[in-house]
């Protein structure tokens, strides 16, 4: 199966190296052909890897909504 060290290895994902993968781990389920327990680590990858973009998209958008809340107050002290 996976090791301890695995998990912190995958959160150094980049994001699109994490998509790249997770486009391959479907594209690997949908073809079929592997075994259960191949299917099954496949799988357990690609949640993984869906997590690791969702953790990449949540922080790009926290971001964005702190440089427009940033925008915001500053055009609110310029009209004064």
């Amino acid at each position: 199966m996976t090791s301890k060290a695995e998990p912190a290895a995958r959160e150094t994902l980049g994001y699109e190296q994490a998509r790249d993968e997770l486009i391959e781990v479907v594209r690997r389920l949908e073809a079929g052909g592997t075994s259960l327990e191949e299917s099954l680590a496949l799988w357990e990858r690609g949640e993984e890897l869906a997590r690791v973009c969702r953790r990449w998209l949540e922080g790009a958008r926290a971001r964005l909504d702190a440089a427009l809340a940033e925008e915001a107050a500053q055009d609110g002290d310029d009209s004064e």
